[in-house]
């Protein structure tokens, strides 16, 4: 039996209801990515594309 996925809200995110956001989860080789709004639809990423998303937007920024 698979184990249950340990997601993790962003420490920005509020705890209360509308408070929608991201949340992470660590996979076998990769990370899983989902809104709180929407946990059915889940988008798989390796870290370094993650990494290059996030580094790329922090450059980028206005």
């Amino acid at each position: 039996m698979a184990q249950p996925l340990n997601w993790q809200k962003s420490s920005f995110s509020g705890g209360g209801p509308g408070n929608e956001c991201v949340e992470l989860a660590p996979g076998d080789s990769s990370l899983l990515l989902r809104e709180s709004d929407e946990p059915d639809r889940i988008l798989l990423v390796t870290h370094d594309a993650l990494g290059a998303l996030l580094h790329h937007l922090r450059a980028n920024r206005p």
